[in-house]
């Protein structure tokens, strides 16, 4: 009986305190675009806990395209699949991984809520800790040959080709291996280039990292160590920012800072400004705050911890600094509250419809702190001359069942593939879907996937 109470009772009050906290009453549209509606913060006790349970996609389901778009699976049977890297010959690497043991992170009753969720939410399984590689060598849009890429790393998730070098983003350092083209299996060990912030908290463990154009620096995103800085700001040093580390002099420098968690990055293809997605904080509500995409000024400062989209000040952190909130850049364009958006990849050409060629698409991994759901999508922006032109549309839904208490899938990591389809990482349905202007041939989207041929695996 007592084994079964243990076992029993952190589910039950999970699922009770998902009744507590405050409802969202702001329509969803409120907290998208340039000028988002900020009302004033809410505060409870006990934070909002609203969790769609984890369970995978039924057999023959797929997430709903949005009208004219196909989807299929370019892979499944994959372990915790987050971000996705496709090389120059269209091969697909895919980060197969979760975060590392963090004793010191989520400590108190808030931080045993907090693990109760992500248990729930299909976060808190081992990392494999290994990339592998998907080819489709038939090019019928299903990966028909997987190889372990690369294994033994440590809560891999960025990586980023420069010339015959091969980087990674484990959650603690930057590791370089050598590579040349059509390379199916890297054996060589890693070099570290530089350490990545870490440690006993590490509350936010990934690391997602890209090159300059020249290949010259590499540029690394790095999450805050709490939600509003309640672990101390001496626990955030090169925290919620982005990192520049120069490769030829392996020194390391705060970019850009104040992102509380930054994870997407890309060069915008029309000026060749950096951009990223940023999950901003919790605990102000269901109405606050919302999530961004921005433009990435250098030296620039985006708020965190003292103040959100721009000089919003937040009172909990003390002592605040005014001095910095003064300083403080809103963000570009808003993408909704609580949405964990994740993913970015930004095209102006690809294979899908005219609507959809030039803009930015983003994974939405959801909410779990927030009634109603909001993210568990792929959304697209549109951009004209560099800059958001218009209001989000839906790319990929269907996430969550009608009764939103059950998780078919999350959506993470977003690229394109050689032909310019949208390929998609799904960490809870351990799959990667991909998304076209049209349904598989002979096969309808709502009919369930392309059926994938013999996988072969070494």
């Amino acid at each position: 009986m007592d084994a079964l109470f243990r076992s029993f009772f952190p589910l039950a009050l999970t699922l009770a305190l998902s009744a507590c906290g405050d409802t969202a009453t702001l329509p969803d549209q409120s907290s998208f675009g340039a000028n988002p509606t900020l009302p004033e913060p809410v505060h409870d006790v006990i934070p909002t806990i609203n969790i769609a349970a984890a369970k995978g996609w039924p057999a023959g389901a797929t997430p709903a395209p949005a009208p004219g778009l196909g989807v299929n699976a370019f892979a499944s049977g994959l372990d915790h699949p987050r971000w996705l890297y496709v090389l120059p010959n269209g091969d697909v690497l895919v980060a197969e991984t979760n975060g590392p043991t963090r004793p010191e992170d989520r400590k108190g009753i808030t931080g045993w809520i907090s693990k109760m969720a992500q248990q729930r939410a299909g976060a808190a399984v081992p990392s494999a800790n290994r990339i592998t590689l998907l080819r489709d060598a038939q090019g019928r849009g299903v990966a028909d040959m997987r190889e372990i890429f690369l294994q033994g790393l440590n809560s891999p998730f960025g990586m980023a080709l420069v010339g015959d070098s091969f980087y990674v983003a484990d959650t603690d350092a930057i590791l370089r291996f050598p590579y040349k083209d059509g390379d199916t299996k890297i054996t060589a060990k890693g070099e570290k280039i530089a350490d990545l912030p870490a440690g006993p908290i590490n509350h936010h463990w990934t690391k997602n990292l890209i090159a300059s154009p020249d290949g010259s620096r590499l540029y690394v995103t790095v999450g805050s160590n709490s939600n509003a800085a309640e672990n101390g700001l001496d626990k955030e040093v090169h925290r919620a920012a982005i990192l520049e580390i120069d490769l030829a002099a392996r020194q390391s420098r705060v970019f850009a800072s104040g992102l509380r968690n930054p994870n997407g990055m890309m060069w915008e293809p029309d000026t060749g400004a950096l951009w990223t997605v940023v999950n901003e904080r919790d605990e102000l509500g269901g109405d606050l705050v919302p999530d961004y995409l921005t433009s990435v000024r250098e030296n620039g400062f985006y708020g965190w911890p003292f103040s959100y989209y721009g000089q919003h000040v937040d009172e909990r952190v003390k002592p605040q600094r005014p001095d910095l909130v003064a300083t403080a850049i809103p963000p570009d364009y808003a993408i909704g509250n609580h949405t964990a958006s994740l993913g970015l990849a930004f095209s102006s050409t690809n294979s899908l419809p005219a609507e959809f060629r030039h803009g930015a698409f983003i994974g939405q991994h959801g909410s779990w702190n927030r009634s109603p759901f909001s993210g568990y999508k792929v959304i697209f922006i549109p951009f004209a001359e560099g800059r958001p032109s218009g209001p989000p549309r839906d790319v990929l839904s269907g996430f969550i069942n009608p009764a939103e208490d059950v998780a078919y899938g999350r959506p993470v990591g977003v690229a394109f593939d050689k032909s310019g389809a949208l390929l998609v990482a799904d960490d809870v349905g351990n799959c990667v879907w991909r998304v076209n202007a049209e349904a598989p041939q002979g096969r309808s989207a709502s009919k369930g996937p392309l059926s994938e041929p013999a996988v072969h695996i070494r």
